[in-house]
C-alpha cells in the first residue's frame, strides 16, 4: 500500500531514459540511478526537489486515498478514464525558466491538453481524502490568488483549470543566472531526444512509498 497516489503523464523512450538519469530516480523501475556528468553541473544538488517524482507532467496532483477508497477501484477508474480519452499532440517542448525552476514546457497549451487535464482532476477526485490543515497551510505559502485558494479547497490543488501549466520539471528552485546556465548546458543533450511533436498517449497511476519516492503502478494508453 502506498501513502499517496497521483495521475501523471510520464514520457517513454529516450526522453524517459534521460530524465531518469538526470533526476537520479527511475520511477518506472522504482530505483535510483546514477546521474550523468554534464558540463560541470552538480546534477544531484540541482535535481534534489523534483527527484522523488521522476520525470513527469502532473495531471492529478498527489493525494491521500479517501476513507473507504482502495487501490483496486482506483485502477479500475484509471482503466475506464483512459479508454474514454484520445491521444493528442501538444507540439514542441522547450526548456524554459519559469516560476523559479527549469522545465520542459509546451510553446502553447492546446485545448485538448487543457481539457484532458481538467477531466483528470475531476474524474479522480472522489478518491481524494480532504486536505489536512497542515496541507492547506503548506499550500498557502505559495501566495495563492483567490481563485487558486478556492481550487485548493475544492479540488485539493491550486494550479488547475485556468491556472494549469503543463511542464516536466528538471530542476529545484534556481536563481536566474544558474537557470540560464543550466538551459545552455542541457539544450544540446535534449535536442535529439525530445519528440516533436510530443504526443500525450497515456496516463500513469503513481504511488508514493514510505520514503517519499514515486513509483509507476501502471501506465494506461489513451484509446478513446
Amino acid at each position: 500500500m502506498f501513502e499517496r497516489y497521483a495521475i501523471f503523464y510520464t514520457p517513454t523512450g529516450p526522453l524517459a531514459d534521460f530524465g531518469a538519469h538526470w533526476l537520479g530516480w527511475d520511477s518506472a523501475r522504482g530505483c535510483a540511478v546514477a546521474h550523468p556528468v554534464i558540463g560541470g553541473i552538480d546534477v544531484a544538488e540541482i535535481t534534489q526537489t523534483p527527484r522523488k517524482y521522476g520525470l513527469h507532467g502532473t495531471l492529478k496532483a498527489p493525494f491521500h486515498l479517501a476513507e473507504g477508497g482502495d487501490l483496486a477501484r482506483l485502477q479500475d477508474s484509471a482503466t475506464d478514464f483512459a479508454a474514454s480519452q484520445a491521444a493528442f499532440n501538444i507540439g514542441a517542448l522547450a526548456l524554459r525558466y519559469d516560476s523559479g525552476f527549469v522545465a520542459l514546457r509546451p510553446n502553447t497549451q492546446p485545448a485538448a491538453l487543457l481539457n484532458c487535464a481538467a477531466a483528470t482532476v475531476k474524474a479522480f477526485d472522489t478518491f481524494r481524502a480532504p486536505l489536512t490543515d497542515k496541507d492547506i497551510a503548506r499550500r498557502r505559502k505559495a501566495s495563492l490568488t483567490g481563485r487558486q485558494e478556492q481550487q485548493m479547497l475544492d479540488w485539493g490543488y491550486p494550479f488547475i483549470f485556468d491556472d494549469f501549466h503543463f511542464h516536466l520539471t528538471l530542476s529545484s528552485p534556481l536563481a536566474q543566472d544558474a537557470a540560464l546556465r543550466l538551459i545552455e548546458v542541457l539544450s544540446p543533450h535534449l535536442a535529439n531526444i525530445v519528440p516533436n511533436p510530443v504526443v500525450i498517449d497515456g496516463i500513469t497511476l503513481m504511488g508514493q512509498d514510505a520514503q517519499g519516492m514515486f513509483h509507476h503502478i501502471h501506465r494506461y494508453a489513451l484509446t478513446g
